[in-house]
C-alpha cells in the first residue's frame, strides 16, 4: 500500500497512544473503555510505523506531502 500519511500525523497518533497509555497505568481509565482506547493507541503505534491509514483509502484523503 502506498503511504498516506504525514510526518505530524504520525507524530500526533503516537502522543496520543503515549496520552492514552499514561492514563491507563495512572488508573484514570478503567473497564471496558480502557481496553477499547489500549486497542486504539496500539492501531495508532501501528498505522504510525507502516505509513498507512486504511481510513483515510476510501476517503483519498493524504496528509503526506507530495514530493516534487
Amino acid at each position: 500500500m502506498k503511504p498516506n500519511m504525514g510526518t505530524l500525523d504520525k507524530a500526533a497518533r503516537i502522543i496520543a497512544a503515549l496520552a492514552i497509555v499514561s492514563l491507563y497505568f495512572a488508573n484514570q481509565i478503567t473497564g471496558i473503555a480502557a481496553v477499547i482506547l489500549l486497542i486504539l493507541s496500539g492501531v495508532f503505534v501501528l498505522t504510525s510505523f507502516i505509513g498507512v491509514c486504511p481510513l483515510y483509502l476510501p476517503f483519498g484523503i493524504s496528509t503526506k506531502k507530495k514530493a516534487e
